[in-house]
């Protein structure tokens, strides 16, 4: 009699985002392996990311030097500015138009030698801070078109510090970590980062409230009333930020710190920051007495620190953004972006990882005014838009886990694969499969035929929540070969529409015991 063809279906594939961590064999088949230039969408599927497209046209000023730095100042008028660093120069962008900023301080220019700027906004006002550097104001009442450093402003007083963690929280800028000062956080006077004597201004020396010794200032943030001060081994949480004059230490949490300044981003409702065992959460409530941490990148995590391991902590930058519900890291030395998806996390708190290649960001900005992600690339300010890589394609991949279809001992032999995917217009998914753990995959290539908008409502997907305006197929794949394990994998170039995975089916028949 001949073996009866069973079915295993998987829906909402990749849900659970990347796991390369745990036995790819335990894992639950909403898992991937590979899961690159992928999102996980506001339904569970997973999907392209958008690509970039650049805000301006080249300017010779920049040339190609990479775009460390964007900042926004919104002023009380209503008027946005969008502030950049590149080229060891300072930019303004304003529609499509990208201009340098000059000196307008009346005495000689400052010595800028790199681009790695902490820019914070305050009162309608920016203020850059970098190591090593004067730091420089923007303030768009004196002049739209020049910086000056903060100490030639009208109303400086005191010495302002030339740190290199900034922000602006509860009224005032905040700034720490010099070259031969990195245990005191200074404060200015309320509603100034012009006066740093008299008035309320300040300083906190942290020196001797590090829980496990010696500890350096690596990164700041304010959230929920409170001073989060970041070393690189120790956290020092810090109450009654509002009022410098009652800072209290409220919680120390030891062994775990922030490794690179521009990894902390502030969700709203949470901060989030790259440690030396992955990205943490800090998560408080005030009913909790301490600060508990959700490691977001479990399910990655040695492969994660593995690639941080060969980056310069300067350079690691990440992003929040409240539209996409997602906080990305890139590592631009890997040239790869880890995207944590934050719409829900895991039954393990962890959140759902994809990674991305080849759009290889330097910086980032969201903007908080038109809900756009912008990204600082080499020689341009560019948006997080669209399906394409400026005009190149990129390619989307997906795979599964590794399963035995629940028959450990016997191989089965795969007679047909099935795949529901969601967009795409007259282009190519490759199919691919292999097995026990075989990296040389079979592939068949099956074509989405050209099509236009398909309305959802009607026959079987009568579900008005996959109404995206892109069309569903089924497409179909007949495989070769037997195995005791088997996964299988989906790839496309985006070429302008977006394109998800809504459905797979595996068609095998049960082979020899073994």
């Amino acid at each position: 009699m001949a073996q009866q063809i069973q079915t295993f279906s998987i829906t909402a594939p990749g849900f659970f985002g990347l796991n390369t961590q745990d036995s790819s064999l335990d894992l639950a088949s909403g898992f991937a392996l590979v899961a690159n230039n992928c999102v996980i969408d506001k339904y569970g599927r997973v999907g392209a990311r958008k690509g970039w497209q650049a805000k301006h046209s080249t300017l010779e000023a920049l040339g190609t030097a990479d775009v460390k730095m964007i900042a926004q100042l919104l002023t009380e008028a209503g008027v946005q500015y969008t502030i950049a660093a590149g080229n060891n120069k300072l930019f303004k962008l304003v529609g499509s138009t990208l201009s340098e900023l000059t000196y307008g301080g009346g005495g000689t220019a400052p010595t800028i030698t790199n681009s790695n700027w902490q820019a914070c906004t305050l009162n309608g006002i920016m203020y850059l801070f970098q190591s090593g550097h004067d730091p420089l104001v923007f303030d768009p009442a004196l002049s739209t078109t020049q910086y000056r450093r903060v100490s030639e402003h009208s109303g400086y007083s005191g010495t302002v510090l030339s740190g290199d963690c900034a922000i602006a929280a509860f009224g005032r800028v905040w700034v720490a970590n010099s070259t031969t000062n990195k245990d005191t956080v200074y404060f200015s006077d309320l509603l100034s980062g012009m006066k740093w004597s008299g008035g309320t201004s300040g300083f906190l020396d942290v020196t001797q409230y590090w829980p496990n010794g010696a500890d350096n200032i690596t990164a700041l943030a304010a959230h929920n009333n409170f001073l989060f001060i970041f070393g690189r081994n120790n956290i020092l949480v810090y109450a009654n930020a509002n009022d410098p004059s009652n800072l209290v230490l409220s919680d120390s949490i030891t062994g775990i710190g922030c490794i690179a300044r521009d990894s902390v981003a502030n969700t709203g409702s949470d901060v989030i920051f790259l440690s030396d065992t992955g990205v943490r959460s800090v998560l408080r409530t005030i009913q909790e007495k301490s600060a508990p941490f959700r490691d977001l990148s479990k399910n990655v995590r040695d492969d994660l620190m593995s690639a941080v391991a060969g980056e310069s902590p300067a350079t690691i930058k990440a992003v929040y953004s409240p539209f996409d519900s997602f906080y990305l890291i890139t590592l631009p030395v890997l040239k790869t972006v880890y995207c944590f998806d934050l719409k829900a996390t895991l039954q393990d708190g962890s959140a759902r990882v994809t990674t991305w290649d080849s759009i290889e960001p330097k910086c980032f900005c969201y903007d908080i005014v038109n809900k756009e992600l912008l990204m600082g690339k080499a020689g341009f300010i560019t948006e997080y838009t669209g399906y394409l890589d400026n005009t190149s394609t990129y390619r989307f991949q997906y795979f599964t886990n590794h399963t035995d279809l629940g028959t450990p001992s016997v191989t089965s032999v795969l007679k047909k694969l099935s795949v529901v995917v969601i967009g795409g217009a007259d282009q190519y998914v490759a199919m691919k499969w292999g097995y026990d753990f075989s990296s040389n995959y079979y592939s068949q290539t099956v074509k989405i035929p050209a099509q236009g908008v398909y309305y959802y409502g009607i026959a079987e997907y009568n579900i008005a929540e996959y109404s995206n305006g892109v069309a569903l197929q089924t497409l179909v794949a007949y495989p070769t070969g037997a195995g005791k394990v088997i996964q299988t994998g989906y790839e496309a170039d985006i070429n302008g529409i977006p394109l998800s995975v809504q459905k797979l089916e595996i068609q095998a028949k049960q082979g020899k015991i073994v």
